[in-house]
């Protein structure tokens, strides 16, 4: 999936999450995924803890920070 795509995922709503940047418009701030990521926990564990997240939705958190830092 092309990096724009993968931002598509990221959404932004005022009445989700305090408008924290989400995923999929989902209660799962893009700041939480990269908490789990950095805590140590593999993509593929994330995946099997949170059913309704994607792959692409851990790509799109990790593409998003890289944005957002630059």
């Amino acid at each position: 999936m092309s990096n724009k795509k993968l931002l598509e995922r990221i959404t932004i709503n005022p009445n989700i999450c305090h408008g924290k940047p989400c995923l999929r418009g989902l209660r799962y701030p893009v700041e939480f995924i990269l908490e789990l990521l950095s805590s140590g926990m593999t993509i593929e564990e994330i995946l099997e803890d949170y059913d309704d997240l994607e792959r692409d939705d851990i790509l799109a958190a990790l593409q998003f920070a890289t944005i957002v830092h630059q």
